[in-house]
């Protein structure tokens, strides 16, 4: 930001602009600039969140995973990939939406974002906070 600041200087001094509008074209970097660390702040604090997958089943079955954001994409994936491999979790994970999930994540969702409950009493959520 000193380069834009130094260049809008420049200008006034050669007499391009004049000192109101160099003043002006100041602030507007200088908002631009606060701007820009809100948004990095807020990305940051969304990536130190976690998602949690919740897996109850009547059978005992029972599955508890807590993964940082940041590695959510590549392990959801890969594990959903894996689990609808699996003859015996593939009933929990074939209803499971994994392009909306990215999605939901992509765009910072909180919250409870999968709740699928089954006839008889098995339970899959997926919760970021």
């Amino acid at each position: 930001m000193k380069e834009e600041i130094t260049r809008v200087l420049t200008m006034v001094q050669e007499g391009k602009i004049d000192a109101d509008k160099g003043s002006e074209l100041i602030q507007i970097l200088k908002e631009k600039e606060e701007s820009g660390n809100k948004l990095i702040d807020k990305q940051s604090k969304y990536l130190d969140k976690t998602l949690k997958i919740r897996v109850v089943s009547t059978e005992n079955d029972n599955v508890t995973v807590n993964l940082p954001i940041k590695l959510v994409k590549v392990v959801l994936m890969a594990g959903h990939s894996i689990a609808a491999s699996i003859p015996q979790a593939e009933k929990y994970v074939k209803d499971i939406d994994i392009d909306l999930i990215i999605d939901a994540i992509e765009n910072e969702l909180d919250g409870q974002i999968v709740d699928i409950q089954s006839a008889n009493g098995d339970t899959v959520s997926v919760i970021i906070n």
